[in-house]
């Protein structure tokens, strides 16, 4: 069994981020776990790790636990979410506890732009870089024009689910070499 960890960047209810994921889900080769993490976190604050909030270590145990991450990202504002960087900010604390070291892991992410999510994904690639993932290049995922890939049920049309499976297969296999 390999579990992924899934950061969603988006909080909203019917985020394509959360539909992206799901699709993705579906499509991934037989015996890979998704474990979503909630990012409805607080604010970081480093005052706040003596005393480290109960949800945020939930998080860190997620991560801790599984053999790869998956990090979905909306694009706001040409960047990565507010949540998904704060959430970020918590899994790699305290200094000396960064829990996505060594992680193998993909970036992904869908938004209503005809650009895709190019420019949040460039930053997250820096960050994620930074705290010593071991990031899957290529093949790359942006859904653009999310509004007119997902159908009312939030299945993705035939040409971008086959994408997605290529991508999975790939995911699947960067996390087993890079165990």
């Amino acid at each position: 069994m390999i579990k992924v960890a899934v950061l969603v960047g988006s909080l909203q209810e019917k985020s394509f981020n959360k539909m992206l994921a799901k699709n993705l889900e579906e499509v991934a080769p037989e015996g890979v776990e998704f474990h979503y993490i909630d990012l409805n976190l607080p604010l970081f604050n480093q005052d706040l790790e003596a005393n480290y909030p109960p949800e945020a270590q939930r998080a860190k145990d997620i991560i801790e636990a599984a053999d790869g991450v998956l990090f979905v990202t909306p694009e706001y504002n040409r960047s990565v979410s507010g949540v998904l960087k704060n959430a970020i900010d918590w899994m790699s604390r305290p200094w000396g506890k960064n829990s996505f070291a060594g992680k193998p892991a993909g970036i992904v992410g869908a938004t209503i732009s005809s650009v895709g999510t190019a420019v949040a994904q460039a930053d997250l690639r820096h960050i994620v870089v930074y705290l010593g993932v071991k990031l899957l290049g290529q093949p790359e995922v942006y859904v653009a024009n999310a509004h007119s890939v997902f159908n009312e049920s939030g299945r993705v049309d035939e040409a971008t689910r086959e994408h997605l499976t290529g991508y999975m297969n790939d995911l699947t296999e960067w996390i087993k070499n890079e165990e």
